[in-house]
């Protein structure tokens, strides 16, 4: 539903207080209005009955392989960096049915579909890194040559209410990427949060028709300059702030020549081929597909799940798996996200995120890996 143009018309300003209207209005339109929430010590992705139940007040502190909550000085709601989940698992599910079969009296076999959800989703609260993840994944899954029909199915309905980055946290790298602090194009309305003294307030911009009109049911008034200056300069300033870089130029190349490099098997001697990083990607999108039957032989069905190249049995065939090796494995990983990304999709397959770094149990930091191999094969910072 998201438009592909960015901010369409005038700016509006939105007290705290009206998000409470707009999670009403899109529940009213017919929308399960999925948001962040705290949930057992950190801030996911569920469904929310109101507003309310938004994480205000809350931070986070992030370290390789370290997230913690924290206490903000203000009431921000949406002052807090990516979390454990992503928005592609309500696009692209960890685990769903695609179809089931019976056998019928007469011998024969009736097969049937999985049924496709008919639910209508608004994100509220996606991330400039993520918005641009969520477009990554329509690339791969939602192309028109080989589209994912349930994918295509989920995504044509989605509402999104993203927030402009004002507050990265220490393993966030989307400047690098080019994927923030400001959202890019995707979105139907876009918020910019304002937190002082005696105020909270949020800069509206839509960026849909399906956008401006939630706007026309909501308490709005127009931002004036002070504002929008406030807002401007918040997100300038979290350009400068990012916990990472990554030299991304020339990635692509580089990592086409690096396959001897001496630094995959450093990087092998620590990763435990876990798998964490693939699963809190928000763009990595590898599946496996499992059929399983009763007892009695007379029902089966077909699942997919989600699945990682960090599997030994990921790349398995009739003589055992191509990559034995988590050296290799962690090598496939990394040469696909940031190289032949571009050559299959046409865009690296990294947001800056830095979830793979957070929820990494050995503290694996890819900017890290990736600053090791430019400097051991050459690369734009290697004498700097």
């Amino acid at each position: 539903m998201s438009a592909d143009s960015e901010s369409r018309g005038p700016a509006w300003l939105l007290p705290a207080s009206g998000l409470a209207r707009l999670h009403d209005s899109l529940r009213e339109a017919g929308y399960q209005v999925i948001g962040p929430r705290v949930v057992n010590g950190a801030i996911v992705l569920r469904e929310l009955s109101s507003a309310d139940e938004l994480p205000f007040g809350w931070g986070v502190t992030l370290a390789p392989g370290g997230y913690r909550l924290r206490r903000r000085a203000d009431h921000a709601a949406f002052a807090h960096s990516a979390g454990p989940g992503s928005w592609k698992q309500f696009l692209h599910p960890p685990r769903e049915q695609l179809w089931s079969a019976h056998r019928t009296p007469d011998g024969g076999y009736s097969a049937d579909s999985a049924a496709a959800s008919d639910a209508k989703l608004a994100f509220i609260g996606v991330r400039p890194c993520d918005l641009r993840a969520i477009q990554i994944q329509d690339q791969v899954l939602g192309a028109p040559t080989h589209p994912d029909s349930t994918y295509a199915s989920r995504r044509s309905s989605v509402f999104i209410v993203a927030v402009n980055c004002t507050e990265p946290g220490e393993t966030c790298f989307c400047t690098s990427m080019g994927t923030g602090p400001r959202a890019g194009r995707g979105y139907d309305l876009l918020l910019t949060e304002l937190t002082g003294p005696g105020d909270h307030t949020f800069v509206v911009e839509a960026g849909s028709a399906a956008g401006e009109a939630t706007l026309a049911g909501l308490d709005l008034r127009p931002a004036d300059p002070g504002a929008m200056r406030r807002a401007q300069a918040s997100v300038s300033e979290a350009a400068g702030k990012m916990g990472r870089t990554m030299h991304a130029d020339g990635l692509r190349d580089l990592l086409a020549r690096s396959h001897d490099a001496a630094r995959w098997e450093d990087v092998a001697s620590r990763c435990l081929t876990c798998g964490n990083c693939t699963m809190a990607c928000p763009t990595c999108f590898c599946t496996t597909v499992e059929d399983v039957t009763d007892l009695s032989g007379d029902h089966a069905e077909r699942w997919q799940s989600w699945a990682s190249c960090f599997d030994l049995d990921f790349s398995y065939v009739h003589s055992g798996p191509v990559r034995s090796s988590g050296e290799s494995r962690y090598r496939q990983w990394l040469t696909h996200k940031l190289g032949t990304w571009h050559d299959q999709f046409g865009s690296s397959g990294c947001v800056g995120c830095g979830r793979c770094i957070v929820w990494c149990p050995v503290g694996i930091d890819i900017t890290e890996e990736v600053a090791a191999l430019q400097a051991e094969l050459g690369g734009p910072e290697a004498g700097e």
